[in-house]
């Protein structure tokens, strides 16, 4: 069994790479380029560590140096990193085998989506077997304010931000003459999300079907996705919602910590 100090804390035995990244991260979250004197002085490093690593870090393209200034911000490499991420599509590829896995614990379908505007738009849908398609397809776009994904998702917005995605009545997209919302009656519905601790919907999205949601947080405890179980309205009772819920929060848990988010 290792026992080393480097075995035991990762970062122990690799001080370079550790002090990089805090430099490359610390770098991201300033508004503009800052002085390397800065960086040390926020970041308690040697001066002369900092800047060795920022002129490596400029020799890759991950750090420009603006010399006028005496300055260094985040470089071309740093950006192609993240449209990497993009590109990886992490929350799908991610989300899938948990997907996979709550159906194959609860026997129902499950999706998972994000927000797109006022819209939710689902990016992995894991059918359960001798379950009927829904409309719930990968790429689909619905009304945030009708479904389960949506109203998790909304629940956890700042009232502020809610506001802005739906600043009149105009804003509510309406299926049919019963979805006549108002930010008001929005507001109620997710009010009620909120001291649940789970959003739902029966018949909203198709008549039949009901669905239950949990937001999966980011690191910033913003919602970056919502999971969700959609069920023929008599296989699952109301009162059994709040211990599918229950289970679902964990696989959304699981997820969150995934992409190093808050705990749900």
């Amino acid at each position: 069994m290792i026992t080393t100090d480097a075995a035991a804390s990762p970062t122990r035995g690799a001080p370079a790479a550790h002090q990089t990244l805090r430099i490359l991260t610390h770098l991201s979250r300033q508004r503009g380029p800052v002085p390397a004197s800065a960086v040390a002085h926020a970041l308690d490093l040697p001066r002369s560590t900092v800047y060795r690593l920022l002129g490596v870090m400029e020799e890759h393209g991950f750090v420009v140096h603006y010399p006028e200034d005496r300055r260094y911000g985040i470089g071309v490499a740093a950006f192609e990193l993240s449209s990497g991420f993009s590109r990886q599509e992490p929350l799908a590829r991610l989300g899938a085998p948990i997907l996979a896995s709550l159906v194959d614990k609860v026997g129902e379908s499950a999706h998972l989506a994000v927000l797109s505007g006022r819209d939710v738009v689902y990016i992995v849908e894991e059918r359960a077997a001798h379950r009927p398609r829904l409309v719930t397809d990968v790429g689909v776009r619905l009304p945030s304010h009708i479904t389960a994904s949506g109203r998790a998702l909304l629940a956890a917005l700042p009232p502020s931000q809610l506001r802005a995605v739906f600043p009149n009545a105009a804003a509510f997209a309406r299926r049919t003459d019963d979805d006549a919302y108002s930010l008001r009656e929005l507001k109620a519905v997710l009010t009620q999300v909120r001291q649940q601790g789970f959003a739902g919907e029966d018949g909203d999205v198709t008549d039949g079907f009901a669905s239950v949601a949990v937001a999966v947080r980011d690191h910033a405890g913003w919602p970056a996705a919502a999971i969700a179980i959609t069920f023929p309205r008599d296989h699952v009772s109301r009162g059994e919602w709040p211990t599918l819920a229950a289970d679902l929060g964990r696989y959304a848990g699981e997820l969150s910590r995934r992409i190093r988010g808050r705990p749900q």
